[in-house]
């Protein structure tokens, strides 16, 4: 088993940057693939960054590319997601997500997500 544990999210105005992380325990050598994901209001989650442990190697969604930034400490064993220019549309919960396999096309385990809300 894996567990993860998303922080940093928080109220930001329009504009602003935040930071979030996944710290992962217990079989962290079980898995290679970590993702983010967010959850809107009334929406489906969708995909919005992925990286390795084993290579060095990211990829993100189409829109997300620019101002998001997935990146890993290996020692920490904790995944980030930066992101800048926050707009209202990236008011969502964001998920991490752990899987066997990179690039994933499914994940094995989750967090329990940490609230994101970008107000004007």
């Amino acid at each position: 088993q894996v567990q993860l544990v998303e922080s940093g999210g928080g109220l930001v105005q329009v504009g602003d940057s935040l930071r979030l992380s996944c710290a992962a325990s217990g079989r962290t050598d079980s898995v290679d693939g970590m993702g983010w994901f967010r959850q809107a209001p009334g929406k489906e989650r969708e995909f919005v960054a992925g990286i390795s442990w084993s290579v060095i190697s990211t990829y993100y969604a189409n829109s997300m590319k620019g101002r998001f930034t997935i990146s890993r400490d290996k020692d920490k064993s904790t995944v980030y997601l930066q992101m800048n220019s926050l707009k209202e549309e990236d008011t969502a919960v964001y998920y991490c997500a752990a899987s066997r396999y990179y690039p994933a096309d499914e994940y094995d385990y989750w967090g329990q997500g940490t609230q994101v809300t970008v107000s004007s």
